[in-house]
């Protein structure tokens, strides 16, 4: 694939009329925290039919568990071709052109928080907790990051899980949780205490509800951009649970809750790509546009070279991270998955160049660049979180690293 197919682009066109028209005029209202994002986000589902897709998709998958289930040798086969090359990518690209936080929003709830339960979860699991979040018509948040741990997640965790005859007591604290503060569900890791030193324990997943007694959600955190993401606290003080809400309802899944959390960062990191391009996209056109009206020593500053170099640097990166789009798109519809390195190394890249294509808008605009008033001051604070969140760029250059030394 090395261009967008007419399906593609009729799909952009529409999306960008609905982010134009129902997006836009409030980008005011969700950067200063006035406006949760999801019932935006929920009209946008509305109008695609992405609800419907997703539901038509998780009745075929339930239906197949239960007829491998019954002992069915012939169930329907899972289609490989994914979501036909990537069209979910779309929404996730004019998205981030307006308003990156609202992707991360959409994409903490119906991609990472469902994708834990659907991934590792029992039918009854799925059927309770996974559809609605798939929908958007509930609001789902994941909980790994602690106020000590970081990027040494699994390492520095001191939440715990600690049985009590048929149950759970779950203690422990949670920070820059997307959706926390309105998380209906919640994917709570933890480790289980059985009194063995921390580095040995089990780690595992819980579902918890919005309410539960024992369990608090804070309001929103102030933050450098992602505004119209809300991001909050998580406080859990004797939260009673049943086996029930164990994601898998056993301690022995393979590789445990570590290997559930690893397959959600390696969606979660091939994803950033579709989000830069989105930033790029935007911040090339403002900066053109820029570039043509602003007059300086008389005639525009698109005629000084180290302006027209600017502008060349940012349609080399917006070329090569809509590239690494197209390859996720291409890999989607062939039904192959990244590896954790692969997703790490389109990750680290499109990471690095939305931050940096988002700084050269500002540094083009110069005064101007630096004031609300003009949108390449959001773009530029919204991207920088690109670089830290889903693993930071460190962490990503280890896990490449790392795979280029085992081969």
């Amino acid at each position: 694939m090395f261009e967008w197919s007419d399906e593609h682009q009729m799909i952009r066109d529409a999306v960008k009329r609905f982010v134009d028209e129902e997006v836009r005029p409030h980008v005011e209202e969700l950067e200063h925290g006035d406006l949760p994002p999801y019932d935006i986000l929920r009209k946008l589902f509305a109008t695609f039919g992405m609800d419907a897709m997703a539901r038509d998709r998780f009745k075929k998958q339930i239906e197949r568990e239960k007829a491998a289930a019954a002992g069915d040798a012939t169930p329907a086969k899972e289609s490989r071709g994914g979501d036909g090359g990537g069209l979910s990518l779309i929404p996730i690209i004019e998205l981030c052109r307006v308003c990156p936080g609202m992707v991360t929003a959409m994409g903490v709830s119906m991609g990472l928080t469902s994708s834990a339960i659907m991934s590792k979860g029992t039918t009854a699991q799925k059927e309770r907790w996974a559809l609605d979040l798939l929908t958007m018509e509930k609001v789902g948040a994941w909980a790994i990051t602690e106020p000590g741990s970081g990027s040494d997640a699994f390492g520095s965790m001191k939440s715990t899980a600690r049985r009590d005859g048929d149950q759970y007591v779950l203690n422990g604290s949670k920070t820059f949780i997307t959706n926390g503060p309105y998380a209906d569900t919640t994917v709570f890791i933890c480790k289980l205490d059985e009194g063995n030193p921390p580095e040995q324990r089990k780690v595992l997943s819980f579902v918890l509800d919005r309410g539960m007694p024992g369990f608090v959600q804070s309001k929103p955190l102030r933050k450098m951009g992602m505004h119209s993401s809300p991001t909050g606290e998580l406080f859990l003080d004797d939260v009673r649970v049943g086996i029930d809400r164990l994601i898998g309802e056993t301690e022995d899944l393979p590789a445990g809750g570590r290997d559930g959390a690893k397959a959600t960062f390696q969606q979660e990191r091939s994803g950033v790509a579709a989000m830069a391009l989105g930033i790029i996209e935007e911040c090339l056109q403002l900066s053109v546009q820029y570039a043509k009206d602003r007059v300086q020593f008389g005639k525009p500053i698109g005629e000084f070279q180290l302006i027209q170099e600017k502008l060349a640097r940012m349609e080399v990166a917006r070329m090569n991270v809509q590239n690494l789009v197209f390859r996720t798109m291409e890999m989607g519809a062939a039904g192959r998955m990244m590896t954790l390195a692969e997703a790490s190394a389109m990750k680290l890249y499109s990471a690095r160049a939305a931050t940096e294509v988002a700084m050269e808008a500002v540094q083009l605009f110069g005064g101007n660049g630096y004031m609300s008033e003009f949108r390449v001051e959001q773009l530029a604070r919204d991207a920088k979180v690109l670089q830290i969140y889903a693993g930071t760029d460190e962490i990503q250059i280890v896990a490449i690293a790392k795979d280029l030394l085992r081969g």
